[in-house]
């Protein structure tokens, strides 16, 4: 009996103290949480590991977490999947900083209707905390609605969370201070580009320093639908280092370790074209007119001038909605008509002779009516379209023989095998389904058709 009622006491105690320990880590925890509410400097911590592994806490020896370490600072993760990650990478700069001004414009030169597809991710990758406060208060003053609606995600991660930068491999014999500055940046990507896999269908590498072209998620997606089924790694929509690189999000992930484990080798635009050739993407896929312009004026490295700009840039890109191409110039090997209208690198070539009468012709899916119509031929100054004329038809006829624009409206002549008409909306009536350019006289000398674009009219084509 007196065994039976001393283990009874020790029973209740036992109960006692592990009840006395529970309240107290829930106070602790409580007055913890209460104080970590009341810092101007709140952190979030996020997890969004995309492996599906367990995740170590040591990200130096488990690069496969890294998203696992970076904590949200700002903004709302939106619920479902969306068309466009943004990712661009800040730090302190020693001069001027253009942040605001790239995120600006990332917003207004996009429509409410392209927005609802997008979010853009801004990793503040400085060890400066106070700066990083900072920024993110001005983030939330001059982006508040971007935050609210899940469009805008603010993100950092902790030094202590960064590999050795220091002391490290001096390939290319750069200096000291530029190898921790390029491998840093390597990592301070890796992070970037894991937190922002899932989050949408593609992913844009931007930096902090650029301005945007008009419409430029709607350029990407009609690029993007240009491939059809063929394979790629990534779209390039800038020819400067890694701004306006196009990624498949299901490649993020593996795209984040490749960086982050060779992050001292070399800099981070020697990477990315070496991850596109591993995932056998031998050939450079990009775009004109480019969509993204280098503005910064100083390098986040040392604040030395920086002169890059891109002269295939174009504030406001052509439209070229989808058509069809059709000539009846003998092609020479692969330059493909269609290839003056997809506003890549590539360019029509057409063998001579060519005789009056020969056509170069696209015609549109649906009806549009252009606003500016743009044709250029030639390159460096050979090869050149010396004489045509253009119109535009309303009707498109298949005949034996090929394909007949019809209904027509005169929009004048090339000059110097150049063709520039504005305003093309003020004197069509109606909207037309294709665009026909003539040869008028006979040339011995071949032809490059080098662009071909076509702007629409926003007013004409809601109504």
């Amino acid at each position: 009996m007196r065994c039976y009622f001393k283990s009874v006491v020790w029973t209740v105690v036992g109960v006692a103290v592990l009840t006395s320990i529970y309240i107290y880590c829930r106070r602790v925890q409580l007055t913890e949480s209460m104080e970590l509410r009341r810092t101007q400097y709140q952190y979030s911590s996020v997890s969004r590991n995309s492996s599906n592994e367990s995740c170590s806490q040591d990200v130096v020896k488990n690069p496969v977490c890294l998203s696992a370490s970076v904590r949200l600072l700002a903004g709302i993760i939106p619920k479902t999947q969306g068309y466009l990650t943004v990712g661009l990478s800040s730090v302190k700069r020693k001069k001027e900083n253009y942040l605001m001004t790239t995120l600006r414009s990332i917003f207004t030169q996009s429509s409410e209707d392209e927005l609802s597809q997008m979010v853009v991710v801004v990793l503040l990758a400085d060890f400066d905390v106070s700066w990083v406060q900072e920024t993110v208060t001005s983030i939330e003053e001059q982006f508040s609605t971007r935050l609210s609606q899940g469009q805008l995600l603010v993100i950092h991660a902790d030094q202590d969370l960064y590999p050795p930068l220091t002391g490290l491999k001096r390939n290319f014999n750069d200096a000291p201070d530029r190898v921790t500055f390029r491998s840093k940046q390597n990592v301070d990507y890796a992070f970037l580009v894991d937190f922002s896999a899932g989050l949408s269908q593609y992913y844009l590498m931007l930096e902090d320093d650029v301005t945007c072209s008009k419409g430029f998620l709607t350029s990407i997606r009609g690029h993007v639908q240009s491939q059809g089924s063929s394979q790629w790694v990534t779209l390039e929509f800038s020819k400067l280092g890694y701004i306006g690189k196009l990624y498949n999000s299901k490649d993020l992930s593996r795209l984040a370790q490749f960086l982050y484990l060779f992050y001292q080798e070399m800099p981070c635009d020697f990477l990315l074209s070496h991850f596109r050739t591993l995932l056998m993407q031998d050939k450079v896929i990009r775009f004109r007119p480019s969509l993204f312009q280098h503005m910064g004026l100083y390098s986040s490295f040392r604040g030395t001038h920086n002169k890059l700009k891109d002269e295939d840039f174009q504030h406001d890109p052509a439209d070229n909605p989808p058509a069809d191409v059709y000539t009846d110039i003998e092609v020479f090997e692969k330059h493909a008509p269609d290839n003056a209208y997809s506003q890549g690198t590539s360019f029509f070539w057409g063998k001579s002779p060519i005789y009056a009468g020969n056509y170069f012709l696209i015609a549109f899916h649906r009806p549009v009516v252009p606003s500016r119509i743009l044709i250029q031929t030639g390159l460096d100054g050979k090869d050149l379209l010396k004489s045509a004329d253009v119109v535009v038809g309303e009707i498109v006829l298949k005949t034996g023989s090929g394909v007949e624009c019809t209904k027509n409206h005169s929009m004048g002549s090339l000059k110097e095998g150049q063709f520039e008409q504005l305003n093309v909306q003020e004197t069509l009536k109606q909207p037309v389904l294709c665009l026909k350019i003539t040869v008028t006289d006979k040339q011995e000398d071949w032809v490059i058709v080098r662009n071909i674009q076509v702007w629409i009219d926003k007013e004409k084509k809601k109504d």
